[in-house]
């Protein structure tokens, strides 16, 4: 495969900050060290300094284009493609081509570049970008008609942000520099006042950050760099569950918002200790929340909640963590400093803020035994309270009080070990329990200082202190048991819930649960791995991995974890090596990806099998059609070609007249058929690409009606104040000649079809009004359809396909073709377009566009 060129563009935030000179300069500097250097195409708009740049390097001639009797200069892709250098310079990226090429912006013919291998350096304005037009309106008031998508210069390989002063950029605006003298005066008080590129200059450094931060990101993945750069304000918003998670959540968007560019990633960290207790329907809506304002919500499961926390902020290059105060009642502190705490003193260069919210000190519920590991701090203390608490104990009854008893010294000796088996579980409880034994036995049962026992309730009372140390220990560790198994189930409950939530959201893609399932466990990557039949060879069918750092597995050899499902499919993650009973819920990832992968097949094979059937009846209808529609005017060919040709028979010029109008009109019907059909097929199979752009309807309307034999039997009404409209010059004027062409088979002798345009909010209306017969409300929709004729009309007429087809390359287009009563009878056809502009927004505000 064939090398793809580099992209490198100049950006700026207006016209004369110095794009094009920094371009021309780059492109001596490697002249210089004997780099294949073009000029392609660069627009020195007349600027004398731009001008003795190009002195010097190569120069593409231009290619001329003639539209509406002017002669425009375009870029020649071909002559540089025949040329094949090195690198290329194209001047203006969003620059749109005069009709008339195979490309309708100039970006397009920089991508035929780019696939040839040749190198190509561009500019462009920050208000260019699809995703600002709005923006960049509101601010200066004027509508950018010429606009490349995001995506186009986000994938470029190189970005440089020209940067200017506004005072500089109207200083040099006032000498002449980038405007002819007499529009300097209207540009300084319009488009360049000092508010307007103060603002843009804004719009270009933030945008050009984002693209910044994205390389950021991906050198510290791949250099596998963990601590925090503050590059940039990453606020981490640590969620409970809990009610305050609103009130955090809007802190931090206020904190986002001070700093221009800042981000909000709200994290909700389930721990498998059962501490944490949260509510479905909060998280719910504070993950909506968090969305609303522009920022992303998380979820992550970690038996180290403030661990767990730490290592996604500093996953993320977070450099604020946001958390609520405490819950937690002043006693329940004994129990440890809590989550904040922890955090706050293991956060390093991370801040930290604490913010106070209604449900402070209102309490979360008692702390109960976490698991059968207890963990290590409690573990450790349990055993200290079991070994040292006897040795105390002994110590301080070194000395026995007068009258003090065998069974007071018991109970005291029993309740040092009940603590630690209630603190340590079952092994602290179990030795303290048998030291104790031995130290009762030794020190306290006469005869002291012996191992001999005299008296036989001294030995009832230590075997019945030792069997309830046991006892006690035991019922401990089988509660920690069922306790830990409660909290992997409310665990697993709430990764469950939160899977089923973004299935009812329709976040059933693919590649959105592999990352939820890799982000769940906090693995590096995860694939969804799937064989051929003969069980050899593995392929993978959809993988995700951290920020796109680390490369997905492509065999389960490879993983760390794998899950089968069924015999053929297999969910693979790298990473760590999961617990067994972390893959219960890890199962339940697994047959939801499955099935996922099963319905998007499913759903293809459908389509496919639409496709099919919907050709069957094309074409049985096609058969029928051409049964008889395609013989008649054959045959009224044939007919009057034989009456020529015939000798028998002295044919006077009025009588070849009338023969040889008679086979110009049979072939011109043949002609509209076969043309409909060829259109039908195109739409049947998806072939029809339409080349939106901007278009007056004065000027293309009319050019539909060149096909009718009498124009005189239409009436036009096209306001010149109309809109723009946003469709293809070349489908439109089809459908309008087609609907036009109805009306006029079904109008009555006299009564002309009028053809009117006008508008109406953001849409444009083509209205073609006929007095005819009309049609019945029940067929409206019918009449639409392909080999389909209303009423009793000919068979000779056409075969049905002309509002089929119209209709088709209407939908085309992102329009409507509907069928209306004219008043007093007839009916009336309405094409709707949106106009210019209205596609202009909704391009802005589409997914993946970026906005301010």
């Amino acid at each position: 495969m064939a090398r793809r060129g580099k992209l490198r563009i100049y950006l700026g935030a207006a016209p004369g900050v110095g794009k094009t000179y920094a371009m021309l300069s780059e492109a001596h500097r490697r002249a210089e060290r004997g780099t294949d250097i073009v000029v392609a195409l660069v627009e020195h708009h007349e600027r004398p300094r731009t001008q003795v740049l190009l002195h010097g390097l190569e120069q593409v001639p231009r290619r001329e284009v003639v539209y509406r009797d002017s002669v425009f200069t375009e870029m020649d892709v071909d002559a540089v493609l025949e040329r094949e250098p090195k690198v290329a310079l194209v001047d203006e990226l969003a620059h749109t081509n005069v009709p008339g090429g195979r490309n309708g912006k100039r970006w397009q013919d920089i991508d035929e570049l780019l696939d040839a291998g040749i190198d190509v350096v561009s500019t462009v304005n920050i208000q260019h970008l699809e995703s600002l037009g709005d923006v960049v309106e509101s601010i200066t008031g004027v509508r950018q008609r010429e606009t490349v998508p995001d995506e186009v210069v986000r994938r470029a390989d190189q970005i440089e942000l020209v940067d200017m002063a506004p005072e500089a950029l109207r200083r040099r605006m006032a000498h002449g520099n980038i405007y002819a003298p007499d529009k300097v005066d209207a540009a300084l008080s319009h488009y360049f006042r000092p508010g307007n590129l103060t603002a843009l200059r804004e719009l270009a450094l933030l945008w050009t950050a984002d693209r910044v931060d994205a390389y950021l990101q991906q050198y510290r993945n791949e250099h596998g760099i963990r601590s925090t750069w503050h590059a940039r304000e990453r606020i981490v918003v640590g969620l409970t569950g809990g009610p305050e998670g609103s009130t955090l959540i809007r802190r931090a968007a206020r904190m986002a918002a001070k700093g221009s560019g800042g981000e909000i990633l709200a994290v909700y960290i389930s721990r498998a200790d059962g501490l944490t207790s949260a509510s479905p329907r909060e998280l719910a809506a504070q993950r909506t929340l968090v969305e609303q304002l522009g920022g992303t919500f998380h979820h992550v499961i970690g038996d180290d909640v403030p661990g767990s926390l730490l290592d996604f902020a500093r996953g993320v290059n977070a450099n604020q963590i946001v958390l609520g105060s405490s819950r937690r009642k002043s006693w329940q502190y004994i129990f440890g400093p809590g989550v904040g705490a922890t955090v706050a003193r293991e956060s390093g260069s991370i801040d930290v803020h604490i913010v106070t919210h209604d449900e402070v000190a209102k309490g979360r519920g008692l702390p109960v035994a976490h698991s059968a590991r207890l963990g290590r701090s409690r573990t450790l203390s349990g055993w200290l309270i079991g070994l040292a608490g006897p040795l105390l104990l002994t110590w301080a009854l070194s000395e026995p009080a007068p009258g003090a008893e065998f069974a007071s010294d018991v109970l005291l000796f029993l309740s040092f070990t009940v603590l630690a088996a209630l603190v340590g579980g079952l092994w602290p409880g179990l030795v303290s329990a048998a030291f104790g034994t031995v130290l009762l036995n030794f020190y306290f049962a006469r005869p002291t200082h012996q191992w001999d026992i005299a008296e036989g309730h001294n030995i009832v009372a230590i075997v019945v202190f030792f069997a309830i140390a046991v006892a006690v220990a035991t019922v401990v560790d089988r509660s920690a048991r069922r306790t830990h198994q409660a909290a992997r189930l409310r665990a697993e409950s709430e990764t469950l819930t939160l899977l089923a939530g973004s299935v009812l959201r329709g976040d059933d893609t693919l590649g959105a649960l592999l990352e939820r399932a890799r982000e769940t466990f906090g693995m590096e990557t995860a694939a969804l791995l799937e064989r051929d039949l003969d069980r050899r060879k593995w392929a993978c069918v959809g993988s995700v991995s951290v920020n796109g750092g680390a490369k997905p597995v492509n065999t389960p050899d490879d993983a760390d974890v794998d899950v089968p499902i069924g015999q053929h499919t297999m969910l693979a993650l790298s990473g760590r090596v999961l617990p067994a009973e972390d893959r219960r819920v890890l199962t339940a990832f697994a047959a939801h990806a499955a099935a996922i992968l099963d319905r998007q097949r499913l759903k293809d094979e459908a389509g496919r099998a639409h496709k099919l059937a919907e050709g069957n009846r094309i074409r049985t209808a096609l058969l029928a059609a051409v049964s008889h529609d395609l013989r008649t005017p054959l045959a009224a060919i044939k007919a009057s070609v034989s009456s020529l040709r015939s000798d028998d028979v002295a044919w006077s010029e009025e009588d070849e007249a009338d023969l040889l109008e008679s086979i110009e009109q049979g072939a011109d019907r043949l002609d509209q058929l076969v043309g409909n059909l060829l259109d039908m097929s195109r739409l049947q199979t998806g072939t029809v690409e339409p080349l939106l752009r901007e278009i007056d309807l004065d000027e293309v309307v009319p050019r539909a009606l060149g096909g009718l034999s009498d124009v005189s039997v239409v009436e036009l009404d096209i306001p010149e104040s109309l809109p723009f409209a946003a469709a293809d010059p070349g489908l439109l004027e089809r459908s309008v000649a087609n609907v036009v062409e109805n009306a006029v088979k079904y109008s009555p002798p006299g009564k002309p079809v009028l053809v009117r345009a006008d508008a109406l909010g953001e849409q444009v209306q083509v209205r073609v009004v006929d007095r005819g017969p009309g049609v019945p409300d029940s067929d409206k929709d019918r009449i639409f359809e392909p080999f389909q004729r209303h009423g009793d009309t000919p068979r000779g007429n056409g075969v049905g396909l002309g509002l089929a087809v119209a209709r088709g390359f209407v939908e085309a287009m992102h329009g409507t073709l509907d069928a209306e009563d004219t008043p007093g009878g007839g009916l009336t056809m309405v094409i709707t377009l949106p106009t210019a502009r209205q596609t202009e927004r909704k391009a802005a505000h589409a997914p993946g566009a970026r906005s301010r």
